[in-house]
């Protein structure tokens, strides 16, 4: 053989080797979710929806083989940081998904998008990355804040309810929860109270409830706030005097411990166990074999950020370029597990929300399921001062 063709034959078979083995470097993601402490429900269905996802896809997403590392934030933002800083540094991060609450989220925006990592939330939807703050590569699959809480402002505006006792944690999150709640709900707010989010003793504000004689309340209190105030309004008699909506105080992840006690209780959001097509059928199936528990809206949100990774990687042809990376991130070329999902030019959902009610199920498990359509297709009011187009 030819020296020079023999060596130049194999120049080229290495060069395929070294293409055909880039072409398989794994893709990099950090899950950033709270997996200590009483909001540990929360971020479990975080880490566990997006991981049933990629199970599904034989370990890839965009047929690209995926390597996930689990970041515990602790629900401490300093600690949230530091974690996330050494994730990221080296810029060979592809995808940062996480995470559950607002505040982490301040927190971690900065050094994950400054390293030119997508940063894709799966809960956490602050008005304040939804308007002058958005961002090219921040994306979020479950809604914008204050939505959640609009619907049950404009429940409790159709049925008419005069005076509210409004109730969340100081946080931006809750922030964001009564003003979505205010912002449809046109009646007198007796009470607009915030507690700190460690807060698990309600007595003092379940007194002032008592007393005040609200028309309705509202709670935004998400994880062992939620569990510990259904608990303590059960035992305070207030179950059927008062009506109570609210948003993530009851849910899949605050049932388990809550159950009969928060039977009957309203909250709002975009999908629910019992909605009916076929890929929430599946997934539900899938989730409650795999982790033995009902799933929630943590997990149906970091499920669909898996699906939007997995369409748009296949899509961009890999995470090399960015452009045509976020090109098919905003297509959101997925089977979303709420039915109709498409992306609004800040990188936040226009969707369709619902009134949830809580119910018990003939296996003796609890879960929400939809009472009624509130909004269609609704997008978020901080859009309009997003620059991306």
């Amino acid at each position: 053989m030819n020296l020079k063709f023999a060596l130049s034959l194999s120049a080229g078979m290495l060069a395929l080797g070294l293409s055909s083995a880039q072409a398989q470097e794994p893709l990099k993601i950090g899950v950033v979710s709270v997996l200590t402490g009483p909001a540990a429900a929360l971020g479990q269905q975080v880490r566990d929806g997006f991981q049933l996802a990629v199970d599904q896809n034989g370990g890839k997403l965009g047929g690209v083989p995926v390597q996930i590392t689990i970041i515990d934030d602790e629900l401490k933002p300093d600690v949230a940081v530091g974690k996330v800083r050494s994730f990221v540094e080296g810029g060979k991060v592809d995808f940062v998904v996480g995470p559950v609450f607002s505040n982490i989220l301040g927190a971690i925006a900065k050094p994950v998008l400054d390293s030119g990592a997508i940063l894709i939330s799966p809960n956490a939807g602050p008005s304040t990355m939804a308007g002058k703050a958005c961002h090219q590569n921040f994306f979020v699959t479950s809604y914008q804040n204050d939505q959640v809480h609009e619907v049950l402002g404009k429940y409790a505006q159709d049925q008419n309810y005069k005076k509210a006792y409004i109730i969340a944690p100081n946080y931006q999150a809750g922030k964001d929860s009564l003003a979505g709640f205010k912002r449809y709900f046109k009646g007198e707010v007796l009470d607009e109270v915030y507690v700190p989010l460690t807060s698990l003793d309600f007595s003092a504000e379940l007194a002032k409830i008592a007393s005040a004689k609200p028309d309705v309340v509202f709670a935004f209190l998400p994880g062992g706030l939620g569990v510990n105030f259904v608990k303590q309004w059960s035992q305070a008699g207030l179950t059927g005097k008062v009506p109570f909506l609210s948003a993530f105080t009851v849910d899949e992840s605050t049932l388990p411990a809550q159950q009969d006690a928060a039977v009957g209780m309203f909250g709002g959001m975009t999908w629910a166990p019992n909605m009916d097509n076929p890929q929430t059928k599946k997934f539900v199936a899938a989730y409650e074999a795999a982790y033995k528990i009902v799933p929630g809206s943590y997990a149906q949100q970091a499920f669909d950020a898996a699906q939007l990774i997995d369409s748009a990687v296949k899509a961009a042809g890999g995470t090399g370029d960015k452009d045509k990376l976020r090109a098919a991130l905003k297509k959101a070329d997925f089977t979303s597990l709420r039915g109709k999902f498409k992306f609004n030019t800040n990188g936040y959902p226009i969707q369709d929300f619902y009134l949830v009610k809580v119910a018990k199920r003939p296996d003796g498990k609890f879960q929400t399921e939809i009472a009624q359509k509130v909004f269609t297709d609704y997008a978020d009011p901080h859009a309009k001062d997003c620059a991306l187009k």
